[in-house]
């Protein structure tokens, strides 16, 4: 058959299709005549080592046990080199592949990438962390291993022949900080896909009794900001003298335990739901029946310069939404979204009161996001800078010299927002 290119991604966090960006992006470049071969780690249900969906051949390795220690994480980080050079090679003289698509954490994989420079393959770098921030965020210090993490960026962008940013930080980031030539940076974001985030009617039963529901999508970890919403919700309760709000959680992470202990030491059980990781037909029963969304998110480097996919899910559903002041949900959210003081959990409760104590403004809200994920931000949109990002790397027949989302971007940037 002839392919316009045969592309191997690599991504080493997730498996796919649990990735949803990475299997958004598969299935993109498969529709658009690619030839798409997935090398990724096995996990969250997915451990067959071979499997091929809609075309797309996907080879799954095993990984140690998930650590928390510098030690664990070079034992993690070996492993996953090992296998992806492995199967790196296996894809080669079984299928061929003319590019590796590496998608980060971490920015080692570039050393794949120089291997197979070395005999005429293209490296794309799919900046998907910013994982120095990443550091500094989850241990509050820089010091060498965060200037270790910065090295090993520089690297990826010095190897890479193009890279795609999910935003307009991130670019600046490949722009400024990594030496990329602009034109070779393309702003790919994570939209949603409309085909699985679907609005439908509201289920009342769940929300147990209550008046309202206020919702959460996304990890549980210690970095997503979940202590806010829980002590949001104590000072509503305690504070305010409002019983009539059920909180609902959805998702799983390595903080889950401790959140729900936290929740009981503040008498929180009757008025917090865990869901745990559940599927997508329970999820959107969920949160088609939240009033109000919620990204506690707090701020820092991290997060202020991160595309949140979880509030871009909301937009889609309709849902007005509640987060702090960072630059990128801002910049996504726009008028769909009150902001409340970084950091600050009363600020955020206060937001979530007014919010739902408003019901006009909630409607206005919600056309506000659907039109915007409806007109620019969803995966049928973002997919076309994809297509053009490798029409321009194999200078396929049809590629219309548009270097990247960027100058959108920008002047989107410029237009004026409401604070909130």
């Amino acid at each position: 058959m002839d392919y316009a290119g045969k592309i191997l991604i690599i991504v080493e966090n997730l498996p796919v299709p649990f990735d949803t960006r990475v299997w958004q992006e598969a299935n993109a470049l498969t529709e658009a005549g690619y030839k798409v071969s997935i090398i990724c780690p096995k996990g969250k249900g997915y451990n067959k080592s071979f499997e091929q969906i809609n075309n797309i051949s996907i080879y799954r390795h095993p990984m140690p046990n998930e650590g928390a220690g510098v030690g664990s994480y070079i034992v993690e980080y070996s492993c996953a080199l090992f296998w992806e050079l492995v199967l790196a090679v296996k894809i080669l003289f079984k299928e061929g592949f003319d590019v590796i698509h590496a998608c980060n954490p971490p920015d080692n994989i570039f050393l794949i990438g120089v291997l197979f420079k070395l005999i005429g393959k293209k490296f794309v770098f799919d900046h998907h962390d910013i994982n120095p921030e990443l550091y500094e965020a989850k241990f509050s210090k820089k010091g060498f291993l965060y200037d270790m993490l910065v090295l090993l960026e520089k690297l990826t962008y010095r190897t890479c022949n193009i890279s795609i940013a999910t935003n307009e930080s991130y670019r600046e980031i490949a722009i400024n900080r990594c030496g990329m030539k602009s034109e070779n940076v393309f702003i790919v974001r994570s939209g949603p896909d409309l085909n699985r985030i679907k609005v439908q009617p509201p289920i009342p039963e769940l929300k147990k009794g209550k008046r309202f529901m206020v919702g959460y999508l996304g990890v549980i970890g210690k970095q997503e900001g979940l202590d806010y919403l829980i002590n949001a919700a104590h000072y509503i309760l305690r504070e305010k003298n409002r019983d009539d709000i059920l909180y609902c959680i959805i998702g799983s992470g390595p903080y889950l335990d401790d959140l729900k202990l936290h929740c009981t030491k503040l008498g929180l059980d009757e008025h917090i739901i865990f869901t745990g990781r559940i599927p997508d037909k329970e999820m959107l029963e969920y949160l088609n029946t939240a009033d109000v969304c919620v990204n506690p998110d707090e701020y820092n480097e991290m997060n202020d310069k991160s595309t949140m996919n979880k509030v871009l899910e909301y937009m889609a559903l309709g849902k007005p939404i509640v987060q702090f002041d960072l630059k990128e949900g801002r910049h996504s959210a726009q008028d769909a979204s009150l902001y409340a003081k970084n950091n600050d959990y009363k600020d955020l409760a206060e937001k979530i009161i007014y919010l739902l104590d408003s019901p006009a403004l909630r409607q206005i809200m919600q056309r506000s996001g659907q039109q915007r994920i409806n007109t620019q931000l969803q995966w049928t949109k973002q997919k076309t800078y994809l297509i053009q990002a490798y029409q321009k790397l194999l200078k396929n027949k049809g590629y219309n010299n548009i270097s990247s989302e960027g100058s959108f971007e920008r002047k989107e940037n410029n237009s004026q927002h409401i604070n909130k």
